[in-house]
């Protein structure tokens, strides 16, 4: 399709946008020009990452590939190679598939092994390491992870980055803690001085936090959560929202915020479904657990059974839901088959073959085998447990540990050393501020006290058990106490809305998106689903489950693991095999859930989408033509408002805005 002056024009104002930072405008405005077949190569590079940026990712792995393409066909090895090491690395990173990412970061080496060393080699490296490392090849990540940071320092700063990170999850697998949290620090600092692009500083913030859940530093992890949300309000990219949602969800978890905690993994799940997400099974354990702790069985048992589906490890929460329920000896025989037959998920958190992947099996084995009577089981699950506080030197893995080591020693009638560690536990608890498992502590030690014959000390821990359990961490609105204040309001005027902001009244055409806008500013920090702020009856059909492309792709994708699968077979790796075989399975059943009986596409009944879409189109443009007639007031809302699947109001915690929200009609 020839070019024409207003497709010239989109990727003009594409350019402004994307170095501005308004990733969805962007993202537009090249759609409009890819179109139209006028984008260069170089523009081609700038739309995967708008496309990335935007969570447009789907796009982003289309996108790098047509570059492959281009760049093979004009003889280009080095750009052939990276183009290939990028579509590697979003496989990696957003679909958890590994056997199309050693598909592709085979064509890449095979590219760039006759040619010098460059910035295309450098994330060649990065994304060989991760590759290892969630394959649970320790030794190999650490390899690839050295080259990467050699190669990137001389030639790309955030591959460097991001091969530190490696570095940091081998030193602390291999029992070098201290080391690699310091790298971690290091990694950190980069962060913080601004030394990234904002692509690159996402990732970091979110691997920053995931070696530090992984290794249960929750005070840490809470700490880079924090300052991975004060970014995240103005510069969050792609997928890595979702992702923050499990992070937070899993503190708010911890804190006892439980209904916060579901409704971030609920969103969460919305926007890390998309298609080729085999990572979904990361949110739904989460979700289970949250619901194990609200009491709600049946939700959990959903959850876990979902995320199982889909090829996540699930045993130590499905186990949990069946003792709830009474099951023991079912219980017992999943978490043995967990333990002895684990899902070796492709994990960052906790990678095949470590001890880390073992924690929450063991924590469980423990409980369950003590009610199943197997008291040499539990014992030798808490000394495990206790062997691996010891390498990690993480409060809560002690935490862990104690408890673990405490309920045995109460099995055993050592109630002397079941008190000490019970009481342990406890404190450990309290001052990491988890009270569902400062509560679980207390229990443990009423019940070592009431064995011992001290019935009053085991009430006093009964009733701290209680009070603990009964608690729950909410944000409290900000006081203001200290802080800017400023008087704000918005007021419906029959075909206008009023606005006051900062002693400035302006009158602006009512647009839908002010009246979206009026809900948001008047529950600030509340997310809205874009469902609900829309009219839903308007938004119709979403389509097809898979339009051609998506169907394209994922017919790529089986070729890709169908060739893994014979390599692995004549290679003699039968994990690998394996772990094929469940790829190509999960995307199988996607391609079926697209088609009705003979083949017939089937439509989606979702409304979601077209609501995201449109909803933040239509806020984005009133907040603009807000701007035009308030400068200030477009800046905060722009700073503010946050727009997508979910949509909030989420102002400077250093100013305190009060808005007065009122209709005229």
């Amino acid at each position: 399709m020839p070019a024409t002056t207003d497709a010239r024009n989109a990727v003009v104002e594409a350019r402004i946008a994307a170095s501005g930072g308004d990733w969805a405008r962007a993202f537009d405005l090249f759609s409009i020009a890819d179109e139209s077949g006028c984008l260069s190569p170089p523009d081609l590079v700038l739309f995967a990452d708008v496309a990335q940026a935007a969570g447009q990712l789907d796009t982003t792995i289309a996108v790098w590939e047509r570059i492959y393409r281009l760049c093979s066909a004009a003889g280009d090895t080095v750009g052939a190679g990276g183009a290939a090491a990028r579509v590697a690395m979003h496989l990696l990173f957003d679909t958890a598939m590994m056997a199309p990412v050693r598909a592709w970061l085979r064509k890449s080496e095979q590219l760039l092994a006759a040619v010098p060393d460059s910035a295309a080699h450098a994330w060649c490296a990065v994304v060989r390491s991760y590759e290892r490392l969630m394959a649970g090849d320790i030794d190999a990540a650490r390899g690839a992870a050295d080259r990467a940071v050699a190669i990137g320092d001389e030639s790309d700063v955030a591959a460097a980055a991001i091969g530190r990170i490696v570095q940091s999850r081998v030193m602390i697998l291999t029992g070098e803690v201290e080391g690699g949290l310091g790298l971690l620090d290091e990694v950190g600092v980069a962060v913080l001085s601004g030394e990234l692009d904002p692509l690159a500083t996402g990732v970091v913030y979110c691997e920053l936090v995931c070696v530090l859940q992984g290794l249960a530093q929750y005070d840490l992890a809470e700490q880079w959560t924090a300052a991975m949300e004060r970014w995240c309000a103005t510069d969050a990219v792609g997928s890595l929202h979702g992702r923050c949602r499990v992070h937070r969800a899993e503190i708010l978890r911890l804190r006892g915020g439980y209904e916060q905690a579901e409704a971030e993994v609920l969103a969460a799940c919305e926007e890390l479904r998309p298609v080729l997400r085999r990572e979904l099974g990361w949110p739904l354990v989460e979700l289970g657990q949250i619901r194990l702790r609200r009491g709600d069985i049946a939700g959990a048992q959903d959850a876990f059974a979902e995320a199982d589906s889909v090829g996540w490890d699930a045993a130590s929460g499905l186990a949990l839901v069946q003792l709830a329920r009474g099951a023991v000896t079912a219980a017992s025989a999943t978490i043995r088959d967990g333990l002895a037959h684990p899902r070796r998920v492709p994990s960052k958190e906790r990678p095949p073959h470590s001890a880390l992947e073992r924690v929450p099996l063991l924590e469980v084995e423990v409980q369950v085998e003590l009610a199943n009577g197997d008291t040499a089981a539990a014992r030798a699950a808490a000394a495990e447990l206790g062997i691996i506080s010891s390498t990690f030197r993480s409060k809560a893995l002690a935490a862990i540990a104690a408890y673990a080591d405490a309920q045995v020693r109460l099995a055993d009638r050592d109630l002397a050393g079941a008190l000490a560690r019970f009481a342990e536990a406890a404190d450990s608890w309290q001052d990491i501020g988890a009270p569902y498992e400062a509560s679980l502590a207390y229990r443990g030690l009423a019940d070592a006290h009431r064995a011992a014959g001290n019935l009053v000390q085991s009430q006093r821990d009964l009733d701290n058990s209680r009070r603990l359990y009964e608690q729950r961490a909410f944000e409290s609105p900000p006081s203001g106490r200290g802080k800017p204040l400023v008087h704000a309001s918005l007021a419906r005027e029959g075909e206008y809305w009023s606005v006051t902001f900062e002693e400035r009244t302006i009158r602006v055409k009512a647009l839908h998106g002010l009246a979206y806008l009026a809900r948001l500013l008047g529950e600030p920090g509340r997310e809205f689903h874009a469902l609900d702020l829309s009219n839903s009856g308007e938004i119709g059909d979403a389509g097809k489950t898979l339009d051609d492309e998506a169907r394209t792709a994922y017919r790529r994708r089986l070729a890709e693991i169908d060739s893994d699968i014979d390599e692995a077979s004549m290679t003699g790796d039968p994990q690998r095999q394996a772990q094929a075989e469940a790829e190509r399975d999960f995307l199988v059943r996607e391609l079926s859930r697209a088609f009705g009986i003979g083949g017939r596409q089937r439509r989606s009944g979702s409304l979601s989408e077209r609501a995201r879409v449109r909803v933040t189109r239509s806020i984005r443009s009133a907040i603009a033509h807000v701007a035009d007639h308030h400068q200030a007031l477009g800046a905060h809302l722009n700073h503010a408002i946050r727009t997508g699947t979910y949509c909030s109001y989420c102002p400077d915690p250093q100013l305190v805005v009060v808005w007065s929200i009122r209709s005229l009609d």
